[in-house]
Protein backbone atom coordinates (compact mmCIF):
# COMPACT_ATOMS: atom_id res chain seq x y z
CA UNK A 1 0.00 0.00 0.00
CA UNK A 2 2.98 2.31 0.69
CA UNK A 3 0.88 4.80 2.62
CA UNK A 4 -1.81 5.18 -0.04
CA UNK A 5 -4.54 3.36 1.88
CA UNK A 6 -7.37 5.40 3.43
CA UNK A 7 -7.18 5.73 7.20
CA UNK A 8 -10.23 3.87 8.45
CA UNK A 9 -11.84 4.54 11.83
CA UNK A 10 -12.76 1.75 14.29
CA UNK A 11 -15.88 -0.21 13.36
CA UNK A 12 -18.89 -0.33 15.65
CA UNK A 13 -20.47 -3.75 15.23
CA UNK A 14 -21.16 -6.93 17.20
CA UNK A 15 -18.22 -8.90 15.80
CA UNK A 16 -20.38 -11.68 14.37
CA UNK A 17 -19.25 -10.53 10.93
CA UNK A 18 -15.82 -9.07 10.08
CA UNK A 19 -14.24 -7.38 7.07
CA UNK A 20 -11.68 -9.90 5.81
CA UNK A 21 -8.97 -9.38 3.21
CA UNK A 22 -7.72 -12.97 2.99
CA UNK A 23 -7.30 -16.25 4.86
CA UNK A 24 -4.29 -18.38 3.99
CA UNK A 25 -1.89 -21.03 5.37
CA UNK A 26 1.79 -20.17 5.72
CA UNK A 27 4.62 -20.05 8.26
CA UNK A 28 4.74 -17.26 10.81
CA UNK A 29 7.75 -15.35 9.53
CA UNK A 30 8.37 -12.88 12.38
CA UNK A 31 8.56 -12.49 16.13
CA UNK A 32 8.08 -15.07 18.90
CA UNK A 33 6.35 -17.70 16.76
CA UNK A 34 8.73 -17.55 13.80
CA UNK A 35 8.75 -20.82 11.88
CA UNK A 36 5.40 -22.06 13.22
CA UNK A 37 2.89 -23.33 10.64
CA UNK A 38 -0.07 -20.99 10.90
CA UNK A 39 -3.26 -19.83 9.29
CA UNK A 40 -3.34 -16.08 8.78
CA UNK A 41 -6.60 -14.17 8.90
CA UNK A 42 -5.86 -10.80 7.35
CA UNK A 43 -8.53 -8.29 8.33
CA UNK A 44 -9.39 -5.29 6.19
CA UNK A 45 -8.61 -1.64 6.80
CA UNK A 46 -6.13 0.25 8.95
CA UNK A 47 -6.23 3.42 11.01
CA UNK A 48 -2.67 4.33 9.93
CA UNK A 49 -1.06 4.88 6.52
CA UNK A 50 2.64 3.97 6.91
CA UNK A 51 4.65 4.92 3.83
CA UNK A 52 6.62 1.64 3.88
CA UNK A 53 3.60 -0.69 4.18
CA UNK A 54 3.58 -3.33 1.43
CA UNK A 55 0.40 -5.16 2.48
CA UNK A 56 -2.88 -5.12 0.57
CA UNK A 57 -5.83 -4.90 2.98
CA UNK A 58 -8.38 -2.74 1.16
CA UNK A 59 -9.90 -5.38 -1.11
CA UNK A 60 -11.90 -6.87 1.75
CA UNK A 61 -15.28 -8.56 2.03
CA UNK A 62 -17.59 -9.13 4.97
CA UNK A 63 -17.66 -12.68 6.34
CA UNK A 64 -19.32 -14.32 9.31
CA UNK A 65 -16.99 -15.55 12.04
CA UNK A 66 -18.48 -19.03 11.61
CA UNK A 67 -17.35 -18.98 7.97
CA UNK A 68 -13.92 -17.68 9.00
CA UNK A 69 -13.41 -20.52 11.50
CA UNK A 70 -14.65 -23.07 8.96
CA UNK A 71 -11.98 -21.87 6.52
CA UNK A 72 -9.31 -21.93 9.21
CA UNK A 73 -10.20 -25.53 10.03
CA UNK A 74 -10.10 -26.56 6.37
CA UNK A 75 -6.67 -24.97 5.92
CA UNK A 76 -5.17 -26.34 9.14
CA UNK A 77 -6.20 -29.99 8.77
CA UNK A 78 -4.54 -32.49 6.44
CA UNK A 79 -6.26 -35.84 6.28
CA UNK A 80 -7.30 -36.64 9.83
CA UNK A 81 -4.56 -34.59 11.49
CA UNK A 82 -4.37 -30.92 12.34
CA UNK A 83 -0.95 -29.70 11.23
CA UNK A 84 -1.33 -26.12 12.44
CA UNK A 85 -2.61 -24.90 15.81
CA UNK A 86 -1.66 -21.24 15.41
CA UNK A 87 -4.04 -18.62 13.98
CA UNK A 88 -2.65 -15.12 13.40
CA UNK A 89 -5.07 -12.20 13.23
CA UNK A 90 -3.37 -9.44 11.31
CA UNK A 91 -4.26 -6.62 8.95
CA UNK A 92 -4.52 -3.78 8.44
CA UNK A 93 -5.26 -3.27 12.11
CA UNK A 94 -7.20 -6.09 13.82
CA UNK A 95 -8.37 -3.99 16.77
CA UNK A 96 -10.21 -1.73 14.34
CA UNK A 97 -12.96 -4.36 14.49
CA UNK A 98 -14.67 -6.26 17.31
CA UNK A 99 -12.57 -9.44 17.21
CA UNK A 100 -13.40 -10.89 20.65
CA UNK A 101 -16.17 -13.22 19.34
CA UNK A 102 -13.81 -14.63 16.69
CA UNK A 103 -11.09 -15.16 19.34
CA UNK A 104 -13.60 -16.95 21.57
CA UNK A 105 -14.68 -19.24 18.73
CA UNK A 106 -11.11 -20.07 17.73
CA UNK A 107 -10.20 -20.86 21.35
CA UNK A 108 -13.26 -23.11 21.62
CA UNK A 109 -11.76 -25.07 18.71
CA UNK A 110 -8.41 -25.34 20.56
CA UNK A 111 -6.45 -22.87 18.42
CA UNK A 112 -3.67 -20.66 19.75
CA UNK A 113 -4.50 -17.10 18.71
CA UNK A 114 -1.94 -14.39 18.05
CA UNK A 115 -2.83 -10.79 17.22
CA UNK A 116 -0.50 -8.39 15.39
CA UNK A 117 -1.34 -4.77 16.20
CA UNK A 118 0.17 -1.31 15.78
CA UNK A 119 -0.80 -0.53 19.37
CA UNK A 120 -2.97 2.53 18.79
CA UNK A 121 -6.28 0.73 19.43
CA UNK A 122 -7.45 -1.90 21.90
CA UNK A 123 -10.61 -3.88 22.68
CA UNK A 124 -11.29 -6.45 25.34
CA UNK A 125 -10.34 -9.94 24.17
CA UNK A 126 -10.15 -13.33 25.91
CA UNK A 127 -7.18 -14.06 28.15
CA UNK A 128 -4.76 -16.49 26.61
CA UNK A 129 -4.57 -14.60 23.30
CA UNK A 130 -1.01 -13.49 22.48
CA UNK A 131 -0.67 -9.86 21.42
CA UNK A 132 2.41 -8.79 19.48
CA UNK A 133 2.56 -5.01 19.24
CA UNK A 134 4.63 -3.23 16.59
CA UNK A 135 4.44 0.46 17.57
CA UNK A 136 4.56 3.06 14.80
CA UNK A 137 5.55 6.71 15.27
CA UNK A 138 3.07 9.35 14.16
CA UNK A 139 4.81 12.41 12.69
CA UNK A 140 8.12 11.03 13.93
CA UNK A 141 7.05 10.47 17.55
CA UNK A 142 5.93 7.38 19.48
CA UNK A 143 3.14 7.48 22.02
CA UNK A 144 3.57 5.63 25.35
CA UNK A 145 1.97 2.20 25.50
CA UNK A 146 -1.72 2.30 26.32
CA UNK A 147 -2.28 0.91 29.83
CA UNK A 148 -5.02 -1.47 28.66
CA UNK A 149 -2.78 -2.87 25.93
CA UNK A 150 0.40 -2.91 28.02
CA UNK A 151 -1.27 -5.19 30.58
CA UNK A 152 -1.90 -7.79 27.87
CA UNK A 153 0.90 -7.46 25.32
CA UNK A 154 3.23 -10.48 24.96
CA UNK A 155 6.06 -8.71 23.10
CA UNK A 156 6.96 -5.51 21.30
CA UNK A 157 8.46 -5.52 17.81
CA UNK A 158 10.22 -2.37 16.61
CA UNK A 159 11.11 -1.78 12.96
CA UNK A 160 14.61 -0.40 12.47
CA UNK A 161 15.78 1.90 9.66
CA UNK A 162 19.03 3.84 9.54
CA UNK A 163 17.53 6.92 7.90
CA UNK A 164 13.73 6.89 8.23
CA UNK A 165 12.48 9.34 10.83
CA UNK A 166 11.36 7.67 14.04
CA UNK A 167 12.81 4.25 13.24
CA UNK A 168 16.51 4.65 14.01
CA UNK A 169 16.28 3.55 17.65
CA UNK A 170 14.05 1.79 20.18
CA UNK A 171 12.21 4.28 22.42
CA UNK A 172 11.15 3.56 25.98
CA UNK A 173 7.37 3.32 25.84
CA UNK A 174 6.90 1.63 29.20
CA UNK A 175 8.29 -1.78 28.25
CA UNK A 176 11.25 -1.70 30.64
CA UNK A 177 9.29 -1.26 33.86
CA UNK A 178 6.81 -3.91 32.70
CA UNK A 179 9.58 -6.27 31.56
CA UNK A 180 8.01 -6.79 28.11
CA UNK A 181 10.27 -8.66 25.63
CA UNK A 182 11.51 -6.51 22.74
CA UNK A 183 12.21 -7.64 19.18
CA UNK A 184 14.03 -5.50 16.62
CA UNK A 185 13.35 -6.09 12.94
CA UNK A 186 15.18 -4.52 9.97
CA UNK A 187 12.76 -2.55 7.84
CA UNK A 188 12.42 -3.73 4.24
CA UNK A 189 12.88 -0.60 2.13
CA UNK A 190 13.16 -2.46 -1.19
CA UNK A 191 16.71 -1.24 -1.64
CA UNK A 192 19.61 -3.67 -1.14
CA UNK A 193 22.01 -1.11 0.36
CA UNK A 194 19.41 0.37 2.72
CA UNK A 195 18.27 -3.10 3.77
CA UNK A 196 21.83 -4.17 4.54
CA UNK A 197 22.35 -1.07 6.68
CA UNK A 198 19.05 -1.72 8.47
CA UNK A 199 20.09 -5.31 9.20
CA UNK A 200 23.38 -4.19 10.71
CA UNK A 201 21.66 -1.52 12.81
CA UNK A 202 19.11 -4.03 14.17
CA UNK A 203 21.87 -6.54 14.88
CA UNK A 204 23.86 -3.90 16.78
CA UNK A 205 20.85 -2.96 18.92
CA UNK A 206 20.14 -6.61 19.69
CA UNK A 207 23.71 -7.30 20.78
CA UNK A 208 24.15 -4.08 22.79
CA UNK A 209 20.81 -4.07 24.62
CA UNK A 210 19.76 -7.70 24.76
CA UNK A 211 16.86 -7.36 22.33
CA UNK A 212 15.77 -10.29 20.17
CA UNK A 213 16.43 -10.08 16.45
CA UNK A 214 13.47 -10.73 14.15
CA UNK A 215 13.97 -11.28 10.42
CA UNK A 216 11.18 -11.50 7.86
CA UNK A 217 11.86 -15.14 7.08
CA UNK A 218 8.76 -15.44 4.89
CA UNK A 219 10.35 -12.95 2.49
CA UNK A 220 13.65 -14.81 2.61
CA UNK A 221 11.79 -18.02 1.76
CA UNK A 222 9.63 -16.36 -0.87
CA UNK A 223 6.31 -17.28 0.72
CA UNK A 224 3.28 -15.17 1.62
Amino acid sequence: MFGQNPKRKPENHSGEHLYVQSIFPTLQGEGPYVGWPAVFVRLGGCNLACDFCDTEFEDFQQQSIVSIVDQVMQLSIRGQRRHSDLVVLTGGEPFRQEIAPLCDLLIEHDYLVQIETNGTLFRGIPYGVDIICSPKPVRGRYAPLRDDLAERVSALKFLISTDKEGYTDVPELGQNRRNIPVYVQPMDEYDALKNKANQQAALKLALQRGYRLSLQTHKILGIE
